[in-house]
């Protein structure tokens, strides 16, 4: 996952920039999300794992999206994504909540820096999403 550097405040034009690339990350961390845990969810043999994980994936897309178009809506200019990323894979149910965790954390560094009610609530509903699939993979087996 890429590290985030939160400098300036989001409201200043080199903070609107930085929090304008925190998005974009965040956002492309949860499309990839989308394909490692879904790669994981068609791998597993637990039941439990594979409905936690399918429930994961079906939602956090959704999430992504909601998140982009939010913060293009107030930057008024489009994200741009990579065209390519090194997509590591999720291969057991104990990688998934390694990945998931950091993508907390990845939450938490972008809600710090935004000054923005809704992309914050946006992403505390992610942070929603990540704490269940992470309950329903440790403790439902």
């Amino acid at each position: 996952m890429r590290q985030l550097k939160i400098q300036g405040s989001a409201s200043t034009g080199n903070g609107m920039k930085q929090m304008t690339g925190a998005i974009t990350a965040l956002t492309f961390e949860l499309l990839n999300g989308v394909t490692k845990i879904h790669i994981a969810h068609l791998k597993t043999t637990s039941y439990s794992a594979h409905v936690a994980m399918g429930d994961f994936y079906d939602g956090v897309g959704d999430f992504a999206d909601s998140l982009a178009e939010q913060w293009q809506g107030i930057s008024e200019k489009l994200l741009e994504f990579p065209t390519s990323a090194e997509l590591t894979k999720c291969s057991t149910p104990e990688e998934c909540v390694n990945y998931l965790r950091g993508l907390y954390e990845m939450c938490n560094k972008v809600q710090d820096m935004c000054e923005h009610s809704e992309i914050i609530n946006t992403i505390d509903e992610i942070k929603s999403l990540i704490n269940s699939t992470k309950y329903k993979l440790i403790f439902l087996k």
